[in-house]
């Protein structure tokens, strides 16, 4: 039923091999490189040379579907299979392919919006790998699963945007490579203005005067290499000119960048769960406990059984996510969207977790990847909306179907002022 194009299943084996032969085998010397870095957030060199290779591959991004990237169009249902097998190496593999958020949402944003100086100043390099980027949505003073919330503000001062308050849960602003945050703030204070058009993006450069980062949050306890960090932006001045979109369209814009965001997120979180549960047959089969192989045991071979089950449940659900979008558009597939964005990294934590309990104290350590891909479970339980507000879109949109389906049809001169209307 969901049948990848030719192009797109000669990449899956190129990227399978790419997988097998370079990614797991790095998995390990990017542990070692990353801690290596007392803490400090760089680029370990193994990574630069996983691009390279991958960018010789044709393995490179894969995910943009606009008109400025370089190889043949590719639908979200061709990206499924792809996105999925990144996410087996879910620290790693992404990245290596400059596949990896917040990159991928930030440069269709300025795919879709942006000027052609600001695409030359910012997405040809983000493109080629050169820079990396981040999104500064987040506050920590509001509630900011409602993006309606958002409340650093954007005020015009002669030919500049001056931007004031303060972000947190940034997600790779850290990273030395990082010249260039894509800010949404409040640019209509009036309470008047229509509650969708108070908000704009500003593309702000890193170094700019006035952005100070002020610690990395960690998660769990967890620093990941990624890094999250609270900013604060007091009196930040950036030319006029540097407005992505217009003035008072960032919420349309920032569902334009989630939507697809959130299927990448889901399609990987399969491909975690796919590798946690090889991980987990293949511990479980190696140890024995009171006389009895792991694997012989009732309770894991129910292990097993419940994730095979409930991967192949989210794939099918992810995918035909994926060809809604493709054939009826991000706003008609938006429920399934939602659904999705709650049932896939819910599950891919289930599993992960299974895998974690069989590897017994090495589930919970650097030897093995479980530990590092339960920790990105829960991010993507609250990167692009909390699995709450999402419960919440899909609900309404039942209402709605309920409503409409249970509502007597109009008649006579009911029916003849309908029809006027």
């Amino acid at each position: 039923m969901f049948e990848t194009s030719p192009h797109a299943t000669r990449l899956r084996e190129t990227m399978t091999d790419f997988l097998e032969q370079h990614v797991y085998p790095a998995e390990h010397l990017f542990e070692e490189q990353v801690r290596a870095s007392t803490g400090e957030c760089w680029q370990p060199p193994v990574l630069e040379d996983l691009k390279k290779t991958a960018r010789d591959l044709g393995l490179w991004n894969l995910f943009l579907p606009h008109s400025e990237k370089d190889h043949e169009p590719m639908s979200n249902l061709d990206y499924a299979p792809l996105a999925e097998l990144s996410g087996r190496s879910i620290h790693l593999a992404p990245e290596s392919m400059n596949c990896s958020a917040p990159d991928t949402g930030n440069m269709e944003l300025l795919s879709l919006f942006g000027t052609p100086e600001q695409k030359e100043r910012w997405l040809r390099p983000l493109m080629s790998g050169k820079i990396r980027s981040a999104y500064a949505m987040t506050e920590p003073q509001v509630a900011s699963s409602d993006a309606g919330n958002i409340q650093l503000s954007i005020v015009r001062d002669g030919d500049e945007w001056v931007l004031n308050g303060r972000k947190w849960w940034i997600s790779g602003a850290q990273r030395p490579q990082c010249e260039i945050f894509i800010v949404m703030g409040i640019t209509a204070d009036s309470p008047d203005a229509p509650r969708h058009r108070r908000h704009s993006m500003v593309l702000v450069p890193k170094d700019t005067p006035g952005i100070t980062i002020e610690r990395d949050l960690s998660v769990l306890g967890f620093h990941t290499f990624e890094s999250h960090a609270e900013i604060t932006f007091n009196d930040v001045r950036v030319p006029v000119s540097n407005m992505l979109g217009e003035v008072g369209a960032g919420f349309a814009m920032s569902q334009a960048r989630l939507g697809p965001g959130r299927i990448h997120h889901c399609m990987r979180m399969i491909g975690a769960a796919e590798r946690a549960l090889e991980l987990m047959i293949d511990r479980v089969s190696k140890r024995a406990t009171f006389g009895t192989t792991l694997v012989d045991q009732g309770v894991v071979r129910e292990w097993i059984a419940d994730s095979r089950i409930e991967i192949d449940q989210a794939r099918l659900y992810t995918l035909y996510t994926a060809h809604l979008m493709d054939t009826v558009g991000n706003k008609e597939a938006a429920s399934q969207i939602s659904g999705i964005k709650v049932a896939v990294p819910n599950m891919a934590s289930r599993v992960i977790e299974r895998a974690m309990q069989a590897h017994g104290a090495g589930g919970l350590g650097p030897d093995f990847p479980l530990a590092r891909m339960y920790v990105e479970t829960k991010i993507v339980r609250m990167a692009d909306g909390p699995d709450e507000v999402h419960r919440r879109g899909v609900a309404r949109t039942e209402l709605a179907r309920f409503t409409e389906a249970t509502t007597p049809a109009p008649h006579g001169l009911a029916a003849h002022l309908a029809h006027q209307r």
